[in-house]
């Protein structure tokens, strides 16, 4: 089996866990499904082993794919020998295959197709074979028609000599090891931008140079950009006479006239069609391989994100903070419905601070706020302080929430079908305070590229970025669980087994049925059958359900297994949840059937000790410096508290409080070695730092982690 030994090989995973994870995959079982629920079929796989072979499954099948069409066009072509299908068949990777193929690619008419077209094939036969001592005789005898002259046939022969050794694989191959270990990238301004405002982004790049293959993925995207936007020249080279070196090596074994023809040729090959060609293959690899790291960096970071810290069921008042349209309040119930909204003005022009706390305080009492979330965009921090002013009469948390993409959800038909009657600012009021709640829960509703935790992520292969996002999404929203009668069609999608088609039907089922009573239920939802119920149970969550399992991670397939435990033990199932001596009293291996294994079973009993616990930390209340207002305010050697509220390769950026993230390099993280930013800081997380440089001009901020708090 072909894509057995491929994936085998390239994962270097067991290769019955890989045939079995196959199986499943054709089954059309999920990647959170399978991790969780098949672990002895599996191996004990984890999602990210299961996603690997996922990948590669679709690696072989694209190449597959390509090579059933090239042996189509061979056949056509009627070109295709044993010896050629053979290698085609057993290749295992697309560059080596375009290469088998390119002799016989059909493209536009190149020099050498119209020297052959005026019979100069033979004349470039006789060149290679290296015999004749006197060429220019031999290509007098093709001075005909268009070829007017020795020269014009020797140039033509020339043009069919290097289009043969732009086609040689072991050719390619060496300029390929020599692109791999020795190109060097290098860039020049455009001379007409070099004084544009648009282009002093770029300015570290008016003039650089190194080697390719150390280039870090941030700058190798940065320098692209900024050739796409035609402020610099961009260029791969290597050592020209080293390459033409060894191209001669293969090719010339005489002292003669042909040796001098073949020479210019491989010269015409390499400049002509081996390097441009090559080079740009060598950029492109190292472009892929950049674009794979901002996206694990992107991946990373959203799933830090998405796993962010809830409060939980409170109730909350909201604020998305403004100076001249005014602050707009929304009071949301604990379970993020919207109760009441109104719009404030305490700052400039109306600066009706005193009637803004007035109302703040009385919402607060009325609605019975637990938590206040302020959004963090223009004017926060001074909202922040307002609302530190004010004495509540109950104990209320105070926490400043992101608002990166809330405008986007507030504009967006899915806020437009939730709030018919309410403008985009009230929309994006409520986003900010369902953050506080349960960011996951809000945040799967906004497309998550522009959540604004990534690295370049538009410079990127976007199919990739989407693919890589969206297990993200599919592996926290499954990790966490979801409760059935609460969630959202959009967080209802991301559920294994469920998509957006059938979070619709169920999402329209609860609404007009009422709330799901029993895991059961879901087999009544239209078009959700047994495979859906499947994938798709153990992840859906009933609170206060008549069985206590179905507010669990247990599998309803295994809930048989869980009464026969509390059968032999003479108690209820409910006897057992929550109840850690019971359950260390039972012999895991009495339960041990050919499908259920130790594994399986060992999770049935962590879930049995806490069910339904949430993975997430608890939301923790943060303030900023209050003296620190803009980035004139900051001084060399201060320590201020700041959220990382982005995460990158070459370190990460810190909210402080001021328009400005400051950035904490790679080298200002640690004192070791830092191999892994996230190894360090994780998104969101509340940390001291230490300002170390401030540059007013260009408007960056140089910080020192110092401590975590």
């Amino acid at each position: 089996m072909q894509i057995l030994n491929y994936i085998v090989r390239l994962t270097q995973l067991p290769e019955v866990s890989v045939k079995n994870t196959l199986d499943l995959l054709n089954e059309d079982c999920t990647v959170p499904f399978i991790s969780r629920y098949r672990k002895e079929r599996t191996g004990n796989l984890d999602e990210v082993q299961i996603g690997d072979i996922v990948k590669f499954k679709e690696q072989f099948e694209t190449l597959e794919k390509r090579k059933k069409a090239i042996l189509k066009s061979l056949t056509e072509q009627g070109v295709l020998t044993e010896d050629l299908e053979r290698k085609l068949v057993s290749t295992q990777d697309l560059t080596t295959l375009e290469d088998l193929y390119l002799p016989f690619k059909k493209s536009r008419k190149t020099k050498a197709e119209k020297a052959r077209q005026l019979g100069l094939e033979p004349l470039a036969k006789i060149i290679m074979s290296q015999n004749a001592n006197d060429i220019e005789s031999v290509a007098y005898r093709y001075v005909k028609g268009e070829v007017i002259s020795q020269d014009a046939a020797l140039e033509g022969a020339r043009h069919i000599i290097a289009e043969w050794i732009n086609e040689r694989t072991d050719i390619r191959n060496n300029i390929r090891y020599q692109l791999e270990r020795f190109a060097r990238i290098s860039t020049k301004i455009v001379k007409a931008k070099e004084n544009e405002e648009s282009a002093q982004k770029f300015k570290d790049y008016f003039d650089w140079e190194e080697e390719l293959s150390r280039i870090p993925s941030h700058r190798l995207l940065a320098i692209l950009r900024a050739e796409k936007e035609g402020v610099v020249k961009l260029k791969i080279s290597i050592d020209d006479d080293r390459a033409l070196d060894k191209i001669e090596q293969r090719l010339i074994r005489s002292n003669n006239d042909c040796a001098e023809q073949i020479e210019i040729a491989a010269k015409d090959a390499y400049k002509r069609l081996l390097l441009p060609s090559l080079s740009n293959e060598a950029l492109q690899i190292a472009k892929e391989k950049a674009d794979e790291a901002a996206i694990n960096v992107f991946a990373k970071n959203l799933k830090q994100l998405l796993l962010g810290s809830p409060l939980g069921e409170k109730r909350v008042l909201a604020i998305d903070p403004g100076f001249r349209t005014g602050c707009k309040v929304v009071c949301l119930d604990a379970q993020g419905q919207l109760l009441y909204n109104e719009t404030i003005y305490p700052h400039p022009p109306k600066n009706d601070s005193i009637g803004a706390m007035k109302k703040i305080s009385s919402l607060a009492d009325a609605y019975n706020t637990e938590a206040i979330a302020i959004g963090n965009g223009t004017a926060s921090r001074e909202t922040e302080a307002l609302i530190r002013k004010i004495r509540f009469k109950n104990d209320i948390q105070v926490f400043v929430v992101s608002e990166a993409g809330a405008s986007i959800y507030s504009a967006s038909k899915m806020a437009r079908e939730e709030f018919p009657n309410y403008d985009v600012t009230v929309r994006g009021a409520v986003s900010i305070g369902r953050r506080l709640q349960d960011p996951l829960a809000e945040l799967v509703k906004i497309d998550a590229k522009s959540i604004g935790v990534g690295q370049y992520q538009h410079d990127v292969d976007q199919v990739k970025l989407q693919k890589s996002l969206d297990s993200v999404v599919e592996n926290c929203v499954n990790a966490v669980g979801v409760n059935l009668n609460t969630a959202s069609k959009s967080l209802l999608s991301y559920v294994s087994g469920i998509g957006p088609k059938l979070a619709e039907n169920v999402f329209n089922y609860r609404q007009e049925k009422g709330a799901f009573i029993s895991r059961k239920d879901l087999k009544s939802v239209p078009r959700l059958g047994g495979k859906a119920f499947e994938q798709s149970a153990a992840f859906l969550r009933i609170k206060d359900a008549e069985n206590p399992l179905d507010d669990s991670s247990v599998h309803p397939e295994s809930y048989a297994i869980v009464s026969k435990m509390a059968k032999d033990m003479g108690k209820s199932v409910n006897a057992l949840i929550g109840k850690p001596d019971t359950l260390k009293a039972i012999n895991l291996k009495d339960y041990c059937t050919d499908t259920v294994g130790l594994p399986t079973l060992q999770d049935i009993l962590k879930e049995l000790e806490k069910p339904g616990l949430d993975i997430r930390a608890q939301a923790k209340v943060f303030a900023f410096n209050q003296n620190i207002k803009t980035i004139t305010d900051l001084r060399p050697d201060q320590l201020l508290p700041g959220i990382v509220n982005n995460i990158t390769n070459f370190g990460c950026f810190v909210d402080v409080g001021i328009k400005e993230s400051g950035l904490i390099h790679v080298s200002n993280l640690s004192d070791s070695f830092v191999k892994d930013v996230n190894d360090h800081v994780h998104l969101h997380e509340q940390i001291i730092v230490k300002v170390l440089e401030v540059d007013l001009a260009r408007k960056r901020v140089k910080l020192k982690l110092h401590k975590k708090m």
